[in-house]
């Protein structure tokens, strides 16, 4: 009978890794090449310079264009997105059946937007808690119910 590999993915907006469960008793560990991270930055670190101008439509002032989207969170939806376009790429190869995926909350919407339907059908579970700053062996407390570590 073949193992079924679960997979743990651990993330928030600026780093990700991936855990494997081989079955009870065997416990966590790191997938070897599925760590990811970029330097946490907050909005004024991406945008130094001083927001455009505009003419106002009336009259004849001027405003401070603000930005559609907030540069901190864009830059971590694409990084979100990097490791979905990765997990599809491994489910498709079939290196996992079944996925737990514990992110923090906001990371975890952007999760849910960009994951393929191929690792949608293969998810476990979902946590919206961050345990990225968690070292591996204290991980398995937050998945009781879910799988026997």
């Amino acid at each position: 009978m073949k193992k079924t590999v679960t997979w743990i993915l651990i993330a928030d907006g600026t780093q990700a890794r991936v855990l494997e469960h081989n079955g009870p008793g065997k416990g966590l560990a790191a997938v070897k090449g599925l760590e990811w991270s970029i330097a946490p930055l907050q909005s004024q670190d991406i945008d130094t310079d001083r927001p455009g101008r505009s003419h106002s439509s009336v009259g004849p002032g001027r405003s401070a264009i603000t930005p559609k989207t907030d540069p901190a969170e864009h830059r971590e939806a694409e990084f979100v997105r990097s490791v979905a376009a990765e997990l599809d790429r491994k489910a498709k190869e079939g290196a996992f059946d079944r996925i737990v995926i514990a992110a923090a909350p906001i990371a975890l919407g952007h999760f849910r937007k960009n994951l393929s339907d191929h690792v949608k059908k293969a998810i476990l579970a979902e946590l919206d808690k961050d345990l990225t700053n968690l070292p591996t062996q204290n991980i398995d407390k937050h998945l009781d119910g879910i799988i026997a570590v």
